[in-house]
Formats: C-alpha cells, structure tokens, sequence
C-alpha cells in the first residue's frame, strides 16, 4: 500500500486529489494540510511514502516544509512532488536543491498524477530532463559565460561515478546509462545510489542538480 500526504490550502484540490488516490487499488491517504507547518506535523506523525507539496500556502510554505523535511533524517523515506502551475520556475529549482524528488504541473491529468506517485515511491526521480534543464538554463546559467569552478567535495567520487554523475545530469535513466557504458542496470543503479551516499543526496533529483552547481555540466551549454 503507498501512503500519500496532500498538502495545499485549496480545500477543493485537496478533496478531489484525495478522492482520486484514494479510489486507485493500493493507494490511500493518511492525512491532509492546509499549510506547510501542518505538513510537517502530519509528515511526523504519518511516515507518508509521497507527499503532494502545493508551494504557496499560509503559516508555512511549501518550500519550507520540503526543505524541513528533507532535511530530517527521520523522514527520510518521505518523497516529496511539488504541485505547481509553472509560473513559479525559481520556487521549484529550490526545492529540487531542497530534496524534493519532481514536479507536476496542477493542470497533470489523472493517470500521468498516479503515475508520478508509483515513480517517486519506486525511488526515481521525477525529472523531466527538459524541463528540469530549461529551469537550471534560466537561473543558474553563469554571467558573462564565466563557467563555474568544479566543487571539490567531487573529489571522493571514483572515475566511474563521475562519468555516471555527468550522465545523470545529462538527463538518462539507469538503463539508458547502463546500455551507453554496457554495464548491467543493477550495476549503474548501484553506482547511482553510492554516489547519493556520498554526496549526501536525498534522491536522484538532487544529483542533476549537484551536476550542474558543481562545473560538470555548464547551463546552457549542454
């Protein structure tokens, strides 16, 4: 059974996301917040599998509380979408630097929401690698076509997870990067996992961002 948290102030969203998830067979919702704080409570209490996070809420945002709990080691198991409407492409950079492992927009279509969940709750990332490329393009592209100084926390990384780390960035999936190195899917999804160890990343998000912030991919040349 997967376990879902809704989270936004719009109690006319919350009632009807939570009648779609609830009606799909092996999914049910443990709890609804009307703001960022009373996520985080409810995301304490409950130990939900995936949380829909809205960003704009009273008392607490959903920034805030991604970035609150994502950084809670307790919760570690929690994934965490963000539900936005696009207009908001900073906010969402943000909480993919937070933890949070994707983003839809509010407009998703049923099955593409379900769909989204099971991804997150397989431990994937729900990355576009275009969109999430245009949001990186727009605000962390360099100034004066200065490229960024690689980060020396990198250095610990093998060869090997460097090359994997730059395909990740890239955008491929774990079968796509293990049929360009032909290397078995187990094998590259190894790798990917032991370099989230050691990058401290809380999901696959959140090592495309490190792969750009990091020098190894330069936004907009890429």
């Amino acid at each position: 059974m997967i376990t879902v948290l809704l989270a936004d102030d719009q109690a006319l969203i919350r009632r009807a996301v939570s009648e779609l998830v609830s009606n799909e067979p092996g999914f049910t919702v443990v709890g609804e917040a009307a703001d960022g704080r009373e996520a985080i409570d409810l995301v304490r209490a409950t130990r939900p599998d995936v949380v829909l996070m809205d960003i704009r809420m009273p008392v607490m945002d959903g920034l805030q509380a991604t970035e609150a709990i994502c950084g809670d080691a307790e919760l570690a198991s929690t994934k965490i979408i963000i539900l936005t409407t696009f207009e908001e492409d900073e906010y969402v950079l943000r909480a993919l630097r937070a933890g949070a492992s994707g983003f839809l927009g509010k407009g998703t279509e049923a099955d593409a929401l379900m769909a989204a969940i099971r991804t997150v709750h397989d431990g994937d990332a729900l990355l576009s690698p275009k969109a999430t490329r245009a949001l990186i393009d727009r605000y962390l592209a360099p100034a004066d076509d200065a490229a960024p100084v690689p980060d020396a926390s990198l250095s610990h990384l093998t060869d090997r997870e460097r090359e994997i780390l730059l395909l990740v960035g890239s955008g491929l999936s774990n079968g796509d990067i293990a049929a360009q190195l032909v290397i078995s899917v187990q094998t590259a999804k190894t790798h990917v996992n032991r370099m989230m160890t050691k990058l401290a990343a809380h999901d696959r998000a959140q090592l495309v961002i490190i792969a750009y912030e990091s020098g190894m991919l330069v936004p907009g040349r890429h």
